[in-house]
């Protein structure tokens, strides 16, 4: 199966998790790809980063190098929609998500959208947790969660303002200090 690599580093501030992958990103070789998906014009529309972003995998990789930024999907096998994902997809990518937490540590993990957030709880926790944009009031191990609106165009609900106050909602977070 052709998928989208993870691109993660050592140190995370934030594990970006996505739903799963794109036909257009898979295609294209890095996260966000799709040309009328908003991830990218809500980060440059945020304080956080010192120059624009361009959607391409070298901007990736920047986020990963220089921002600590690490992105990942809770499901690697990439449809056209989430209608084509089924419960044996949700517990696969649950389990290996769930491992790569573990392994990874980040600081902050950050869920594009409820579904994302929904999904990895009913088939990767034991125990059950309300969901709400925003940081969550549980956490992945000792790790805090943070949920944003999928900038996914299927996702219109939302506007690309609602989309980059979230992202800088979750950068402000970020910044606060961490208990010793």
């Amino acid at each position: 199966m052709e998928t989208l690599p993870d691109l993660l580093g050592d140190s995370l501030n934030i594990l970006s998790i996505g739903l799963n992958p794109s036909l257009p990103s898979v295609k294209a070789g890095f996260y966000f790809a799709n040309p009328r998906n908003r991830f990218w014009k809500a980060l440059n529309a945020c304080d956080y980063f010192e120059s624009p972003l361009t959607p391409s995998l070298e901007s990736c990789e920047q986020m990963r190098d220089q921002y600590h930024i690490g992105f990942t999907d809770l499901v690697k096998r990439p449809t056209a929609g989430c209608k084509d994902l089924n419960a044996l997809d949700y517990r696969t990518g649950s389990e290996r998500l769930r491992e790569l937490i573990q392994q990874l540590k980040p600081r902050m993990i950050w869920f594009h959208g409820k579904l994302t957030c929904q999904k990895y709880v009913q088939y990767g926790c034991e125990e059950k947790h309300p969901i709400d944009w925003g940081m969550q009031t549980w956490e992945i191990g000792s790790t805090p969660v943070f949920i944003t609106p999928n900038p996914s165009t299927a996702n219109a609900a939302f506007s690309l303002d609602v989309i980059t106050d979230s992202y800088n909602m979750l950068f402000q977070q970020l910044a606060k200090p961490t208990a010793c």
